[in-house]
């Protein structure tokens, strides 16, 4: 049978019998079901045509090395070179979803890139495989590029994990230079390379300011319309624009719709408190953190999590409803821990016993000051929640909580750190109404990082080792039992 013939049984059995996908020197092309292909010239010596919209490529067959049950290995030629090169078919036990192939694009179109921005290093490896255990997801591909003994760090992100997912790549590019140190036998680490879909970085830049300064980062963004890798000027990036919300305009806001929620409490509801949101005119009326009533524009709105309901004569018998699953679910004591009411808003919780007690964080805090919601436009949409209180001699003390795991609380502390800094330094805080009667010290704000003992992240002590001398950073560990009061159980 001449080899053209071979060839082409060969392919039709692979294509007939399941998924099979397309790699060249080990480096994966495409799944064949993707590709059309054609067997064309001499018998011998055929030509192997496989296209698509996205690939093309012909490479003349030299032999059939390997024709196994999982696998079919062609040796190639490509044109203009001498020396054979290998194509595979590999079998697949099944199909790659469209988010996995799409995963693997990015893979093979960032290799081509990194290729291109550094053609004196090598690249050594490059996943989007994910790695659970040490808190890789397939989101990122991750990777190392070498030039002699000193290796890279690179991270990458596709434009498909834009939106959060941008800010949250420092936290696993960290991680990854991390591993690669550990995992490093010879030679040095030198740094790590960040890259991000065009015009995503400014906020990353930002908080690389909360880095230890010794850390050799570059930040890219790739251009699409160019295909080429754009370094990042990281001293003009970084420039992220923040305002403080006036005391006043927040008191303001609480006595005038004071009389309002206040009619809401004629059952004389306990543990609840007034939240002012002056960027859109709403105060928020919070039972242990969770909303239940909103006031916006002289009008009382009601529900659980969400006040939407309009309070009148005739929903008054619910709200009323509302206050007793209130006393008897979102209740420290409560006996069905599962009830969406007392699982609801946990930080939220969390964060009225911190205002309630914050001496209990440390002795050393004034319980006279205590802000929460401090910069515009900061609503928590990350589920921490920022606190700013001062110590009783004057120095400034951030309060990031959560209770349960999150991986990326370090940084989130850190860039809540970098803006409170800035506009202490700006003397803003007294220019506000903040603090009054305070000499606030000179000295870089404290960080708390407080959640359950239980519930720090792994990862918390390896992402804490990244950041600035500048940021004195104390972890607080709480009970399990937090609800029934606040109980530290760690400091460090």
């Amino acid at each position: 049978m001449k080899l053209s013939e071979e060839l082409e049984r060969s392919l039709r059995e692979f294509v007939a019998a399941g998924p099979v996908e397309v790699r060249e020197a080990a480096r994966r092309l495409a799944p064949l079901s993707a590709l059309n292909w054609e067997i064309r010239g001499a018998a011998d010596r055929p030509l192997l045509h496989l296209w698509s919209e996205h690939h093309n490529l012909t490479r003349r067959v030299l032999s059939i090395s390997e024709n196994s049950g999982d696998r079919l290995v062609l040796s190639v030629q490509r044109f203009g070179r001498t020396k054979p090169d290998r194509l595979e078919f590999v079998r697949q036990e099944f199909e790659l979803s469209a988010k996995d192939l799409s995963r693997e694009e990015f893979r093979d179109r960032l290799a081509q890139l990194l290729a291109q921005q550094f053609p004196d290093e090598t690249l050594e490896s490059l996943s989007v495989a994910p790695d659970l255990e040490h808190s890789f997801s397939g989101n990122y591909a991750r990777g190392t590029l070498r030039r002699g003994s000193a290796r890279w760090a690179v991270l990458g992100m596709p434009d498909s994990a834009a939106g959060s997912g941008t800010e949250q790549s420092l936290t696993f590019a960290l991680l990854w230079l991390d591993r690669v140190r550990q995992s490093a036998q010879r030679g040095v680490v030198a740094g790590l390379r960040l890259i991000l879909p065009h015009g995503t970085s400014r906020a990353v830049a930002h908080r690389l300011e909360a880095l230890d300064p010794r850390l050799a980062i570059e930040l890219y963004e790739h251009n699409p319309e160019w295909e080429t890798l754009q370094r990042i000027d990281l001293p003009r990036a970084a420039t992220l624009s923040s305002w403080l919300v006036p005391v006043r305009d927040a008191q303001a806001l609480i006595a005038q719709a004071k009389p309002a929620l206040e009619a809401v409490l004629a059952a004389s509801l306990e543990a609840t408190q007034m939240n002012p949101a002056p960027e859109t005119r709403e105060v928020f009326l919070r039972f242990r953190g969770l909303a239940i009533a909103r006031w916006e524009e002289g009008h009382v709105y009601f529900g659980a999590g969400d006040p939407r309901e309009e309070l009148s004569p005739g929903t008054q018998p619910r709200l009323k409803k509302l206050f007793r699953d209130l006393e008897l679910y979102r209740n420290a004591l409560a006996t069905d821990t599962q009830h969406p009411l007392y699982r609801a808003q946990p930080e939220r919780w969390l964060e009225s016993l911190v205002r309630e007690e914050i001496t209990r964080i440390d002795a050393a805090l004034d319980s006279r000051f205590v802000y929460t919601q401090v910069f515009a436009a900061s609503g928590g949409g990350s589920g921490v929640i920022d606190v700013l209180g001062v110590t009783r001699t004057g120095r400034l003390a951030v309060i990031e909580l959560k209770a349960d795991e999150h991986i990326h609380l370090p940084l989130q502390a850190a860039e809540y750190w970098l803006r409170v800094h800035r506009h202490h330094a700006q003397g803003d805080f007294a220019r506000y109404g903040y603090f009054p009667g305070i000499e606030l010290l000179p000295t870089p704000p404290l960080v708390y990082l407080v959640a359950p003992a239980l519930r720090f992240h792994p990862s918390t002590d390896t992402l804490l080792r990244f950041l600035s001398p500048e940021i004195e950073v104390v972890r607080v560990g709480l009970a399990e039992d937090w609800r029934r009061g606040l109980r530290v159980a760690m400091r460090q």
